[in-house]
């Protein structure tokens, strides 16, 4: 079952109640006016403690960096003392050792620091995999219509694969490029400092054009930029699906308007941003940090001239001079620490907005249907985004053991009226009601029991029969398993497959075709032994011999013990398949228009009777074959078919043959 409408949300329960599974996240309730940050290590729970652990770590490790340094200027400050007598120099030996040192401990830090990091950013990023799939599993199943998996998987895995690389590396590194751009001030000053000033104006250059960058024209590029890849994941994961059919009709990717479209977008403002905004404040940040020792030799050239000292003032700018190399390096991670906060500000905000959709509810008294009856009572519906009614007071009744089928045009709101039934949404107004009780006062895992589905199109799990069927009652024997294979007709299916019911589908080329796959959710169906079955045209899209046996599984299904019927209500594009039921409902644009039997709703000439002509006429269509028809073809300069031609002169390239009668056999089709 799908929709065109566009939105997100559920709709507001007027029932008293309370939210069933997932439904928070940690620190919803006390999230406002905390940082993003803050938020984002609730997700680690106890584990964030690890988090402040390695940002300690690693900023001590980029102190412990510094020593190294200060050693080297150190020996080079007594060997110059005591040229070119070298061997008086007795304490290059001791810095050296002390260098080493301080370079094993800034190893060992970073190293502590990062496994700290770690163990908060796998808890974190897992916790809010975790807490964003359970929510979705109390979201009505409607929402799952209005989001692609591509954009879901995007959503959430995306964004706990941004939160995770801030968390594990980028925070760590931050925490040190912090204390670095702490220390090297006292650093630099300490020594000469003037020659500490020129050493420091690149990086006030170089923090102004990341200011310049990172401004709100920057965090909002970063929403685009976002919002630029969940789009290309969404359609090209539809443009994958649909791989066979391009490939069929020879076509490229800009066959696929809406995949070639999120590529150009992505690129479009990837491109702008790097060229427009980004270009000059980039150029002169890496040109200032690169070049430290432009800044530094002009000042060393003024201060010569004036040394009462100069080996001392030598050894200062050696320091200094090398020392420089080092400020690329922490201005670099800061910039990096910046762009993944901004991106981890946009990961929070989408994660965010999965688990503040309202989940399903369920009443704080649920009460379990009596009967298995169903009815839609004044109801009208609005989908999240749009702006009219899919529905509007729509009121009937299935009674139970009964069979109704909903047929209409397109867009008339027949899906609709089912998927409110299992309340894959919830009415704006009206009761949806199944035993006589509101959907919305029976707990929602009790409704899914009582309601069975088979819809146009099924998916089976990569595991076995047995499991795909089993999926429906977990604890089901084989055997019981088999009876509903049996009464699905799937023994043919069953028994062509190299291992029976533990077959893996998917593997070793085991694969079933679209009619077998639909007889095996059939088989779900059957063994769910649901009292009300939905049916959204099971038999669209089967072969004649496939259609034969799914409609013998469908009168199993249809069916329980003895002769007693199950209630059912079934959406007819195919009108031949509803002629015989006890109820046909009409709906055009969201109205109920007709209602009655087959013979009474051709005798009132409305909206049915112009489906039903319809559709006579176009399951006996057939093709002129005519020698008429063959000479005219023949006589084509441009090539075109027969049909194509009559179709381009404005003549009806089909003719009708009466004789067929009413057989869907003849040509798959006449949706109505």
């Amino acid at each position: 079952m799908t929709t065109d409408h566009v939105g997100s949300g559920s709709k507001p329960d007027p029932i008293e109640s309370k939210a069933q599974g997932g439904g928070g996240w940690p620190g919803q309730e006390k999230s406002h006016g905390r940082s993003s940050l803050m938020r984002l290590l609730d997700f680690a729970g106890p584990r964030k403690v690890f988090s402040y652990l390695g940002c300690g770590l690693s900023a001590l490790s980029t102190i412990a960096s510094l020593g190294p340094y200060i050693c080297i200027w150190l020996a080079v400050k007594d060997l110059l003392a005591v040229a070119p007598k070298w061997s008086q120099a007795t304490g290059i030996a001791i810095y050296g050792w002390a260098g080493l040192g301080f370079a094993a401990a800034s190893v060992i830090l970073y190293c502590a620091g990062l496994l700290m990091a770690h163990l908060a950013a796998f808890r974190s990023a897992s916790n809010m995999r975790k807490e964003a799939i359970s929510h979705l599993m109390s979201l009505p199943l409607g929402y799952f219509d209005l989001h692609a998996s591509g954009e879901l998987r995007r959503t959430i895995d995306g964004s706990a694969a941004d939160t995770e690389n801030l968390l594990a590396h980028i925070l760590p590194d931050a925490a040190g490029s912090f204390a670095m751009i702490l220390g090297m001030p006292i650093l630099m000053l300490v020594f000469d400092w003037r020659m500490g000033l020129a050493c420091l104006f690149p990086i006030l250059i170089a923090l102004v054009c990341i200011r310049v960058m990172m401004n709100d024209q920057g965090q909002s590029f970063m929403t685009e930029y976002q919002d630029a890849l969940v789009r290309m994941s969404k359609t090209g994961t539809e443009y994958v699906r649909g791989i066979p059919v391009v490939k069929v009709f020879q076509q490229t990717v800009y066959s696929f308007k809406a995949f070639h479209e999120a590529i150009e977008h992505y690129s479009r403002i990837a491109r702008n941003y790097a060229m427009q905004i980004c270009h000059l404040p980039q150029t002169i940040q890496m040109t200032a940090l690169n070049g430290t020792v432009i800044f530094l030799i002009p000042v060393a050239i003024l201060l010569a001239s004036g040394q009462s000292d100069f080996t001392s003032f030598v050894a200062d700018f050696a320091f200094y001079a090398v020392f420089s190399g080092m400020v690329p390096t922490a201005m670099t991670r800061l910039q990096f620490s910046s762009e993944s906060f901004s991106k981890a500000d946009d990961a929070l905000s989408r994660i965010t907005g999965v688990l503040s959709v309202d989940p399903l509810t369920v009443s704080t008294e649920p009460e379990h249907p009596k009967s298995a009856d169903a009815s839609l009572e004044r109801v009208s519906y609005t989908y999240p985004g749009a702006d009219r009614p899919a529905l509007e007071r729509i009121d009937f009744e299935v009674p139970e053991g009964g069979t109704v089928a909903l047929v209409g045009p397109s867009g008339g709101g027949k899906s609709t009226c089912a998927s409110l039934l299992p309340r894959f949404w919830d009415v704006d107004s009206g009761r949806v009601a199944v035993g006589g009780i509101d959907v919305r006062s029976i707990d929602p895992h009790d409704l899914m029991g009582q309601v069975a589905f088979v819809f146009q199109t099924n998916r089976l799990f990569s595991t076995t029969i047995l499991e795909n069927v089993r999926a429906a009652r977990p604890e089901a024997t084989p055997e019981q398993v088999m009876d509903a294979l049996r009464a699905a007709q799937c023994m043919g299916i069953v028994d062509k497959l190299p291992d029976g019911l533990n077959t893996m589908l998917g593997s070793n080329g085991t694969y079933l075709s679209g009619g077998e796959v639909q007889r095996v959710a059939l088989a779900r169906a059957i063994l769910k032994e649901s009292p009300i079955v939905v049916l959204d045209e099971a038999t669209a899209f089967a072969d004649p011999e496939n259609e034969v046996l799914i409609q013998k599984a469908l009168t199993k299904l249809t069916r329980v013990e003895g002769c007693r019927r199950r209630t059912v209500l079934m959406i007819a594009h195919r009108l031949s398949t509803v002629a015989h039921v006890d109820r046909i409902l009409v709906l055009d644009g969201g109205h109920l228009v007709e209602q009655g039997t087959h013979n009474q709703l051709l005798d009132a000439q409305g909206t049915y009777a112009r489906l039903w002509s319809d559709y006579e006429r176009a399951v006996s269509w057939k093709v002129d074959n005519s020698s008429k028809a063959v000479g005219k073809a023949d006589q084509n300069p441009a090539g075109f078919t027969a049909g194509e031609e009559y179709a381009a002169s404005g003549a009806e390239p089909f003719v009708t043959d009466s004789s067929t009668g009413n057989s869907d056999t003849q040509r798959e089709g006449g949706e109505a």
